[in-house]
């Protein structure tokens, strides 16, 4: 599974200066993504060394930088969320369980090939449950930003609870999260290229904090224990079993989406190409690691990635100097992150739900497509107030709806089924061949078919051929045809049927080797003999003539 394939373009230079600015780039996002979930700053701590850190040995990516993610946060605080509210001493073990299980369930979609199919949803969708995952993230934070332990029930929780949260707030955490907020967004960009805003965030506004307010006033993180996280053995109820597995199933979907599109934008970047099912074994092996250390489960992150690549990294070398700078900052600076208010961390958290909405598709959606807008705010929606495989699901589903209802008007006008030479120009016959069928005088049917013939074209199909009993002939070209799918080739066959018995004799020109295949898999070749496969357009048009001449000759 380790390949030193992906370190041949190994820059030392490069990879350390990526190490450790995206070492300082994950600290703080790390931190509120660990207190964000429920699990604690070293969840998040051990989450980005344990995952990134493995990742980077057994990925397929060379420049990848895998950390917790916004979108996992959101899933794994309701997965954590739902199990201590059910088993408060077990729960904590379960929901790492499950990040366990997400990873063994990534190893399967690697192992399988998979890895290629797992972004192919469109994009409407992509961006509807990403920009749900934002507003998600976005409103759990709010009761941390306002001073008060997150309230239980997720977003319907919180949402139910704001009136209360709003007047009791404490005017001090609320400052101190606005204060975080506004360094983030009025950062000047040239001092960005030095340092991440989230690193200065988390350290003036710390400094600020420690100076105007008491110590026991405001609510902080209190000190990272310096020590390995504890083994978490894995834990199951009958009870949960079922829910622990539906958990697990969109924790490592969401992961392998994350990941593999990050690896994309990677790719573009490096003009390289990732190993998608090595990639998604890599991020498997890592997350089943990180549950089984009580680490928050992660995926390939954007900003880490793209800041990686661009100070000169171009191996997995990064992802290792990186997380050993992290683990270093654990066992020997464990006790800085103690005067860190909780506030703080839930503007760095609130900063990157805002930057997970696709602003730019949803400031054009109404321009682009309605139905398209349609489904993006649909996802989105059901995202946050449903559940993110049903809005996945459905949109996926109804997406693909829609476009085949378009291919199949298209592939429609594919369909053509003409008696007179002179008919239709789209039709490929040439002069001669328009010839023989003027001989015809309107008793053959020429059916031509062209592209790829899939489901959505059989009503076509039958639509052409409903009147076959007013022909002695008929030619079938299949010459042109891309892809015969299973329905079709129903369709053809009943076409054909009905054609033989209205007496109506059938010749059929199919050089493609795959259409003559499928069309053999019905029995198509014995049910009408040898003599009716040509080997051109021209021959099946003089057959069908002789054919009708030696009818006409024996009635």
């Amino acid at each position: 599974m380790f390949s030193l394939s992906r370190f041949k373009h190994m820059n030392l230079k490069g990879d350390l200066f990526g190490g450790v600015t995206t070492a300082i780039i994950s600290l703080p996002l790390a931190l509120a993504f660990g207190v964000a979930s429920g699990a604690g700053a070293e969840a998040g701590m051990w989450g980005a060394i344990l995952v990134g850190l493995f990742a980077a040995l057994f990925g397929g990516s060379t420049s990848l930088i895998s950390e917790p993610t916004g979108p996992m946060t959101v899933i794994m605080t309701a997965v954590l969320t739902t199990m201590v509210s059910k088993y408060p001493e077990a729960g904590p073990a379960m929901a790492f369980t499950v990040v366990m299980m997400a990873g063994a369930f990534q190893i399967l979609l690697g192992t399988l090939k998979l890895g290629k199919y797992v972004t192919l949803m469109p994009y409407s969708v992509v961006s509807g449950f990403m920009s749900g995952i934002g507003v998600i993230l976005i409103i759990l934070q709010l009761a941390p930003l306002l001073g008060h332990q997150a309230p239980p029930g997720g977003v319907p929780g919180t949402l139910s609870a704001f009136p209360e949260l709003f007047l009791n707030l404490h005017f001090s955490e609320l400052f101190l999260g606005i204060l975080t907020l506004a360094v983030l967004f009025y950062m000047p960009k040239k001092y960005r290229q030095y340092v991440p805003a989230q690193l200065v965030a988390l350290v003036v506004v710390t400094l600020i904090s420690i100076m105007l307010f008491d110590t026991d006033s405001i609510r902080r993180i209190g000190e990272i224990p310096s020590g390995l996280p504890e083994i978490v053995w894995p834990t199951f109820t009958p009870e949960l079993f079922t829910e622990m597995v539906i958990d697990a199933l969109v924790l490592g979907t969401l992961g392998c989406i994350d990941t593999l599109l990050t690896a994309v934008i990677g790719d573009s970047l490096t003009r390289t190409e990732h190993d998608s099912d090595k990639e998604l074994r890599g991020q498997g092996v890592a997350n089943m690691i990180a549950g089984f250390f009580g680490a928050l489960p992660g995926a390939g992150a954007t900003m880490g990635t793209v800041v990686n690549i661009q100070v000169g990294a171009r191996s997995p070398l990064a992802g290792i100097f990186r997380a050993l700078i992290l683990m270093a900052v654990v066992f020997v600076a464990g006790s800085l992150t103690e005067p860190i208010p909780m506030a703080v961390l839930a503007g760095i958290a609130v900063y990157v739900g805002i930057n997970i909405l696709d602003w730019s598709f949803i400031q054009r959606a109404h321009k682009l497509s309605i139905s398209q807008m349609a489904i993006m705010y649909g996802v989105m929606l059901l995202t946050v107030f449903v559940d993110l495989m049903v809005a996945v699901g459905l949109g996926v589903f109804i997406s693909n709806i829609m476009v085949i209802e378009r291919l199949s008007r298209v592939q429609e006008q594919h369909v053509k089924a003409i008696s007179d030479g002179d008919a239709d120009e789209d039709v490929p016959l040439s002069t001669h061949e328009r010839t023989l069928l003027e001989q015809a005088k309107g008793q053959l049917l020429f059916f031509y078919l062209s592209g790829p013939m899939i489901f959505s074209v059989s009503k076509a199909i039958t639509r052409q051929h409903r009147h076959i009993g007013e022909y002695k002939s008929m030619v079938l070209d299949l010459s042109d045809v891309a892809m015969l799918d299973v329905t079709v080739s129903l369709a053809i066959e009943n076409a054909i049927s009905d054609a033989l018995d209205a007496n109506c004799q059938v010749f059929i020109y199919s050089p493609n080797k795959d259409t003559s295949e499928q069309l053999q898999k019905f029995d198509i070749r014995s049910k009408l003999g040898e003599h009716a496969f040509c080997k051109s357009r021209e021959q099946a048009l003089t057959r069908a003539l002789e054919a009708m001449e030696e009818n006409s000759i024996q009635a």
